[in-house]
């Protein structure tokens, strides 16, 4: 048997859950940038951590050098990745906050 109190908070998880799968639509939709070599590697990921394009300087493309190259791509996506998840985090603290209360060892993911 339910109680109104029950249906009430049942009601807002909904709510939250609805609010929750607009913002994960919509962080499809936004992207952050991030770069590394001083510039010579850049790269855009959008809010859901994908991979969204890479360019570079015809410069930092040297055939003797591979390594340096590799090195380059991978500090810019690390970036852009760390940048993509603190957007993630960010608009998901927004539905979030004072939404649910705080259960020790209880983690949402976006909390």
């Amino acid at each position: 048997m339910s109680t109104p109190n029950m249906q009430g908070m049942m009601k807002q998880v909904q709510k939250l859950q609805e609010k929750m799968a607009q913002v994960q639509a919509e962080l499809e939709q936004k992207t952050v940038s991030a770069d590394s070599g001083g510039g010579m590697v850049k790269v855009t990921v959008n809010g859901k951590q994908q991979l969204v394009s890479i360019s570079m300087e015809k410069e930092v493309v040297d055939p003797a050098d591979i390594e340096m190259l590799e090195d380059l791509i991978v500090a810019a996506v690390n970036k852009g990745l760390e940048e993509s998840q603190r957007l993630a985090q960010e608009e998901m603290n927004k539905v979030t906050a004072g939404a649910l209360p705080r259960i020790p060892g209880l983690n949402f993911p976006g909390m």
